[in-house]
């Protein structure tokens, strides 16, 4: 079974910067695409990045695109979201998660197919 604990949340002024982490333990997930989501209004959680199992390719929404970065470390099993640029409308929890059904890009919009979800980070970006 797989956990992931994602951490470097917190308080930024519009216009900066933050990079969240999300390491996970238990079993390794070099083999899987990894994915960010966060609460948004009417949606259970809207999907924020992904990135494949090799790292060499990612797929973003679209208001993200150009603001925020996602790679990942396998050594390490960690994915990160660089967020640069940040508005107060990206105030949120975020989650990382695995994705464990569908093809990447497809379907890694898709919140149903991921699994093993984090606890979240908190990130407050004030005006």
């Amino acid at each position: 079974q797989v956990r992931l604990v994602e951490s470097g949340g917190g308080l930024v002024q519009a216009g900066g910067s933050l990079r969240l982490s999300c390491a996970a333990s238990g079993r390794t997930v070099s083999d899987y695409a990894l994915g960010w989501f966060r609460p948004a209004p009417g949606k259970e959680r809207e999907f924020v990045a992904a990135v494949n199992w090799s790292g060499g390719s990612t797929v973003y929404a679209d208001s993200m695109k150009g603001r925020f970065t996602i790679s990942r470390d396998n050594a390490k099993n960690t994915v990160y979201l660089q967020m640069n640029s940040l508005k107060p409308e990206d105030t949120a929890v975020y989650y990382c998660a695995r994705q464990a059904r569908g093809g990447f890009q497809s379907d890694s919009r898709r919140l149903a197919m991921y699994d093993s979800w984090g606890q979240g980070t908190q990130v407050t970006v004030s005006s």
